[in-house]
């Protein structure tokens, strides 16, 4: 199976840093893990969307997989309270 490329918007880069030390390399190391499987234990398919969902903590990361192209965006990284409140 053929590793996936990740992409990270713009907009989550920033929501990325501002995060706490702590959590940044966690949630890292979780976005790279995505490369290898796409759809890890515990995520959860977002309804009415194509989006799917990771946790990590009191955190989220929203992203869209692209099998054909073989390819992930990562959309948003938020505190659970935010991240499904539209931008």
């Amino acid at each position: 199976m053929a590793d996936y490329k990740i992409r990270i918007k713009q907009s989550a880069k920033k929501e990325l840093y501002k995060l706490p030390k702590k959590e940044l390399q966690k949630i890292t190391d979780k976005i790279l893990s995505l490369s290898v499987n796409p759809r890890p234990m515990g995520v959860e398919k977002l309804s009415g969307d194509d989006k799917y969902r990771i946790r990590q903590g009191n955190y989220r990361v929203i992203y869209l997989i692209r099998d054909k192209q073989l390819e992930i965006t990562v959309i948003r990284i938020g505190h659970r309270k935010d991240i499904y409140r539209k931008p």
